[in-house]
Parts: C-alpha cells; structure tokens; sequence
C-alpha cells in the first residue's frame, strides 16, 4: 500500500535482537502486513466517507495500518486497541511515519463493554475458532449499542459468513501465503 509507511520485519530490522532482550517477546505478527488489514486500510483510503468525521477504534491493531488508514481519510479521532505492547509501539511508530496521531489501548477490549465510538475496525481476528467467537460475541455488542462494524478478511475458516454481508473485495498477499501470492479478501459488514 504505496500511500501508508510501515516498519516491517526483515533482515536487519533488530526485532531479533528484542526477542532476545526479552523472554515475553511473542510472534512479531504486527511487523508484516495481513490480507484482512490490507483490504480493510484500501477500503477505508478509497472510501474516505466511511471514516470522515467519525471516532474509530481499531481492534487487534497490530501494526497500526487500518488505524493510519482511517485518520490519513479523515476520522476525527482513531483508537488502535492491541493485546501485545510491542504491536502498540509499532502503531504509534508507524503512526508518526505517516504523520497521524493515533491513540493505543493495551487491553482485550472483547470481554468488556462497546466502546464510546462511531466504528469498529477489524482485520485478521479470524484466524482462530477461539478468538472468533470472542470477537463475534463482542462486534455483536457493538452493534446491538449502534456502532457501525466492519472486518477485513481473507475468507478463513472461522470467519463468520452467515453474520456478515460484502461490502468490498480485493486480491492482496497475505502474510504467510507461498512467495506473495496474492489471494481474495473482502471487507464485511456485520449483519
């Protein structure tokens, strides 16, 4: 995505030297760039009236993307909430690449209420049966509260078809497939 600056992982990026530094260090997962997050950031830059001028929050941020994605469109205001600490440091250090302000949560938002905002951003929280039904349970809650949802996907297993509707697709590479392959993904709403 041409338009967004990203530190990734790489060769000589140092993430091997922090995971040596720290026994806690878990799957660098936000230093490359997912194929749910990547079609949702193009949705949102192509389609900035579905951000302008609202209050965001990103959920699993990871690196941020969508959350830059969001504010270089428009949004008013945009919280990116993570679990891992080193994925908000990269948000916030991708967010200044990029000339954005993003707030960051370290916190799983999914066992709490809906948050006080406009939308919900979601790429790549489907990738695990457990996590899946967390997240639905929780984007379910925000609904029900009047916050607008939408999930960037590569259509995994345990995404929830029957509870979504395509909004949008794009071909993107998806961290993990063979040599880059580029593969479908869909943006969604939540029905």
């Amino acid at each position: 995505m041409p338009e967004i600056r990203l530190h990734r992982a790489g060769p000589r990026s140092g993430l091997m030297r922090l995971a040596d530094a720290d026994p806690d260090f878990g799957s660098p997962y936000w230093a490359r760039p997912w194929g749910g997050g990547l079609a949702l950031a193009r949705h949102v830059l192509d389609r900035s009236a579905t951000v302008k001028g609202k209050r965001a929050l990103d959920l699993g941020a990871g690196s941020g993307l969508v959350a830059i994605a969001a504010m270089m469109a428009g949004a008013s205001a945009v919280t990116a909430a993570d679990v891992d600490p080193y994925a908000l440091t990269a948000t916030r250090l991708n967010a200044d690449a990029n000339g954005v302000t993003v707030e960051t949560v370290l916190a799983d938002l999914t066992t709490g209420d809906p948050p006080d905002v406009d939308l919900m951003l979601v790429g790549d929280l489907f990738y695990d049966p457990d996590l899946a039904a967390r997240v639905l349970a929780f984007l379910e809650r925000c609904t029900a509260a009047g916050i607008a949802v939408l999930i960037g996907d590569p259509w995994r297993t345990p995404l929830p078809a029957d509870r979504l509707r395509v909004v949008a697709e794009h071909v993107v590479a998806d961290f993990g497939d063979p040599d880059g392959a580029a593969r479908a993904a869909a943006v969604f709403e939540l029905i």
